[in-house]
């Protein structure tokens, strides 16, 4: 039977629905709860991050000619205000230029980057309390993960997720903010799919594209929920319809994705955090060089040839930058950040500059670096991101190290501490914040589960 003649109550889209729109703080475990609170200090350090970054410049300028001077909502970077979708439109776009915001392993998803510029917007202007705050996160995070997982690896290889699936995890968010029920966050969401966008085309012109589909998602999936909200509607079948984004976006769609283990599954928890300040598809390789550079004591020049064994995502991401022009680029070169491990032990956000690009020692390096497709790899991805290297040495030996959980994913996670130590290392990259700022931002998230509200974070 086709899914447009199943009864609505039993569609997938409906299910999902009924669940976010059900979420309660209360029901949440107390662990997902402080993983939320974790996530969100990430995010919100990585967007300050995003200071005076050209993308972030021009979405300012473009907020100050077409919304208001003032408004309920935040801007971050500028410790301005404007209305709810503008915020949320920069903060989003800021939040992921430095490519340290988080990422959700099987759906291949940055929710943080969408959901929580979204969120915020909409909850400082509902005075939302902490707790309500939190709440609304996690229904963006778990919608968003299950539309990824959803839309399948043949989606990836064309669409950046993160505009796509992003767009539906930051409309689920706000319209948990705005108390919509399940009809109407089925409205909600059949809008926000509708518009749902983000191609993958930049790379080869190191264009401003992720930015823009960060900024959108979040703007979009606030528009989405404040539409339906007030009557507006949308596709009830938006997933699994005839016309609908399985059709349109995807040739291996999984529909139970949608509904998998509604309640007791929580996948805000299995977000990983970023520790390398380069896409994250480099990150499995990146730690797997380290280890076997460290294992065996080995300097740069000891390797003349080293191989990233990878998976296919990476190869269609990171395959188009095979000569790096841009910083940005450089942040999606394999090439680029496994010279950086090799020669400085790291790949930190203050080591891709433009006089690194330039480096004629980081070049060679550089040009030793080949990317294999391998079929171990391949088959544990996107659920596992395994990392693996061989290098071959001068003196004729072949190396070669595996690594089953890149620094920062669920069972390798950042502690407090180290989060608590990458915020202030984000917030002053660009001068986003000072370091006084910062830890009074990092105590005040760390209550958040205790907030009456959460108003005037840079204020």
């Amino acid at each position: 039977m086709d899914a447009l003649d199943k009864p609505l109550a039993a569609s997938a889209t409906r299910r999902l629905c009924e669940f976010l729109s059900a979420i309660r703080y209360e029901e949440i475990p107390h662990d997902v709860v402080l993983r939320t609170e974790d996530l969100f200090l990430d995010w919100f350090a990585s967007a300050l991050a995003g200071k005076d970054a050209r993308p972030t410049r021009v979405m300012e300028q473009f907020a100050a000619e077409m919304g208001p001077a003032d408004g309920a909502a935040e801007i971050l970077v500028s410790r301005k205000r404007t209305s709810p979708i503008f915020a949320a439109l920069i903060n989003g776009a800021a939040s992921h230029f430095v490519e340290q915001d988080d990422l959700h392993n099987s759906s291949v998803l940055h929710p943080g980057t969408v959901v929580f510029p979204a969120v915020l917007a909409a909850a400082q202007a509902a005075g939302s309390s902490g707790r309500e705050f939190i709440a609304a996160a996690v229904a963006g995070y778990e919608c968003g993960v299950r539309v990824g997982e959803f839309l399948g690896r043949s989606h990836y290889k064309v669409f950046h997720t993160t505009g796509t699936a992003g767009k539906l995890a930051a409309a689920a968010g706000v319209a948990h903010i705005l108390k919509l029920d399940a009809e109407k966050m089925q409205h909600c969401l059949g809008s926000a799919g509708t518009m749902a966008a983000g191609l993958w085309e930049f790379l080869r012109d190191a264009a401003d594209s992720k930015q823009l589909h960060t900024g959108k998602a979040a703007a979009d999936g606030l528009m989405a929920a404040y539409i339906a909200r007030d009557g507006f509607t949308g596709a009830r079948m938006i997933f699994e319809g005839r016309q609908g984004m399985a059709a349109g976006m995807s040739s291996d769609a999984d529909v139970s994705c949608l509904t998998d283990r509604l309640g007791t599954r929580w996948a805000t928890a299995e977000t990983s955090f970023k520790f390398h300040a380069s896409c994250r598809h480099t990150h499995p390789a990146a730690d797997a060089l380290l280890a076997v550079m460290q294992e065996h004591k080995l300097k740069p020049d000891n390797i003349v040839e080293l191989t990233a064994h990878v998976h296919q995502g990476a190869l269609d991401v990171l395959g188009p930058v095979t000569d790096p022009q841009t910083i940005h680029q450089s942040k999606f070169s394999m090439g680029f950040v496994l010279a950086l491990i090799a020669n400085l032990g790291r790949a930190g956000l203050a080591d891709f500059t433009e006089a690194a690009l330039r480096e004629k020692q980081l070049r060679a390096f550089h040009d030793k670096v080949t990317m294999v497709l391998d079929p171990e790899v391949d088959g544990a991805y996107p659920k596992r991101w395994l990392g693996r290297v061989s290098v071959t040495l001068k003196d004729g030996r072949r190396l070669e190290k595996k690594i089953s959980s890149p620094k920062g994913d669920p069972d390798n996670v950042l502690s407090r501490v180290e989060l608590e130590d990458k915020a202030l290392r984000l917030c002053g990259y660009t001068g986003g914040a000072t370091d006084i700022e910062m830890r009074g931002v990092i105590a005040r998230v760390w209550e958040l589960h205790e907030a009456k509200d959460v108003q005037n974070f840079m204020g």
